[in-house]
């Protein structure tokens, strides 16, 4: 749509020079590394003009909940038409922190086909999977934290070249290929920003599991490959076949793991999911893979799966959701029976893990106000220190795995082992994911759990999901023949009790029914 300016032929001028441009148009970025050594990105973002104002702006979060405002990190927008490049031409006014405005292109950008052309730097030097990092070791970006974008332009088609790479680098990132090399292509700026890139000398393989097609990028001081590619086979064969196949995207139908392991990788440890791949920084294979068993299950869990709050995204402000406990917590729950039902762990340490989770949740002075949704909520606190106190916070990653348990369950007891958790996430799958359809935070999650179970949940939603109920542990893990044992002596500490010490075991003579559905729940079988 052309915007009346109030005089005939001006606007006659517009609708001839900016009117709608053919769909082929694509916004496209160019991506320097020229700088790795002053830790620099110079980027060129290139935009087909269509009305006589252009605005631009970079996202305030990224990766993590919180906002970080990677504006502050930007130098020198400057902008030009594409011929002739004369900062000057076109002024540029920044309209907030993350803003900027180009007006009046119809005088500073001549020809039949206009396209801007803007230009800027941007410094990062951050490590691990939540940051972007350029030095002349490698260079790791998540684009969002890099690229600006056009706000009522997001779903164009859009495209990347990474510019004077270092002689003997590559790139990896799971997108299609551009039309030269270094370039990748993607159908909106949404698509293009949740793809992560590796540029370097890394090492990579590559390998099948139960039809589908995975990449691995290593970054890596010290690595073993046969334990790295023999967990990871575990890993997705698992997964996949819990989920019934691969949910990955065309044209490529694959998915990449990236991995920077040793050491240096810890400081900035841990994983990010994104559609079609994940980025996970360990100080050893074996953490790398403990990372991979959560970050593969969010292929499906919140990447798919997903809240409904967390839909569009909004680059601008914090974005609130009361399922992280779900999205976070109970695909934590998943990794661990990954580990445990593909055989990476054994049983004890699965039952040590948990034991640690209830620990940890009864420690903190502040399970008694802070439920598993306002943790959820809270999640944009999390880069305050003293937020993450005990008698401050819990997190919805510790209750939400320890409610993914009491669920699983509530399940299995509720329907005599017939139905477990697992049917919960297969049908959500169904229901939300393969229809392009978005939940409805805790409440549509009940609904299911409710469809599937055959009863109401809604006590138990009130009084672990949404309240505070102490949990009465020995009842729910009475059903599988499991039983906590807990020194209570340290509950009544006002701060949090590092050597509380929580262990679980299985009871001495069970029922038939327990066992069964102890060892139904441990090998992820229902009756």
């Amino acid at each position: 749509m052309i915007r009346r300016l109030g005089h005939a032929a001006l606007t006659l001028f517009f609708l001839f020079l900016f009117g709608p441009r053919p769909a082929v148009a694509t916004i496209e970025y160019r991506v320097s590394l020229d700088r790795s050594a002053q830790h620099m990105f110079d980027v060129t973002m290139f935009v087909p003009v269509r009305e006589n104002e252009l605005v631009v702006a970079i996202p305030a979060w990224n990766a993590l909940y919180q906002v970080r405002d990677f504006a502050y990190r930007v130098r020198d927008v400057q902008a030009s038409p594409l011929e002739n490049y004369k900062p000057a031409a076109c002024p540029v006014f920044k309209v907030d922190k993350q803003t900027w405005r180009i007006s009046e292109l119809s005088s500073c950008i001549p020809g039949q086909d206009p396209q801007l052309k803007i230009h800027y730097s941007i410094e990062w030097n951050d490590s691990g999977p939540f940051n972007s990092e350029v030095d002349p070791h490698h260079a790791f970006m998540n684009l969002a934290e890099i690229l600006m974008y056009v706000p009522d332009r997001r779903r164009e088609d859009t495209s990347v070249l990474f510019a004077a790479m270092p002689l003997g680098w590559r790139t990896a990132a799971e997108l299609p290929a551009g039309k030269s090399e270094y370039s990748y292509a993607a159908s909106s700026y949404d698509a293009l920003v949740d793809a992560p890139v590796e540029a370097g000398k890394f090492e990579d393989f590559q390998f099948t599991e139960s039809g589908a097609h995975f990449r691995v990028v290593v970054d890596a001081d010290d690595w073993n490959r046969e334990r790295l590619e023999h967990g990871l086979h575990e890993i997705t064969k698992y997964e996949l076949q819990l989920m019934r196949g691969a949910p990955f995207d065309p044209p490529n139908h694959e998915y990449t793991f990236f991995f920077h392991i040793g050491p240096y990788a810890d400081v900035g440890g841990g994983g990010m999911e994104h559609r079609n791949s994940t980025v996970i920084a360990a100080a050893s294979t074996d953490n790398a893979l403990a990372i991979a068993a959560h970050e593969f299950f969010h292929v499906w869990n919140v990447k798919r799966i997903r809240p409904q709050s967390l839909e569009p995204v909004d680059y601008t402000k914090a974005q609130y959701t009361r399922a992280l406990w779900f999205a976070e917590g109970v695909t934590s729950y998943y990794a661990a029976f990954t580990l445990e039902r593909s055989g990476l762990w054994s049983k004890n340490q699965f039952y040590a893990d948990l034991a640690l989770q209830i620990g940890e949740l009864e420690s903190r002075p502040a399970h008694r106000w802070q439920s598993a949704e306002e943790s959820s909520l809270d999640a944009w606190f999390e880069k305050y220190d003293a937020y993450n106190a005990p008698d401050r916070s819990i997190s919805y990653y510790n209750k939400g795995q320890i409610v993914g348990v009491l669920l699983d369950l509530a399940i299995r007891d509720a329907t005599d082992n017939r139905k477990s958790l697992d049917d919960v996430f297969r049908r959500m799958n169904e229901e939300y994911a393969l229809q392009g359809k978005f939940y409805d935070d805790s409440e549509g999650i009940r609904a299911v759990v409710e469809e599937v179970a055959g009863k109401s949940f809604k006590d138990f939603f009130r009084k672990y999901v949404s309240g505070t109920d102490e949990i009465p542990y020995d009842d729910f893990l009475a059903v599988a023949g499991l039983e906590l044992k807990m020194d209570r002596n340290k509950m009544a500490a006002p701060v949090r009790a590092p050597d509380l010490r929580t262990s679980i075991s299985e009871i001495s003579h069970p029922t038939e029914r327990q066992r069964r559905i102890r060892e139904c729940l441990l090998h992820g079988s229902t009756d």
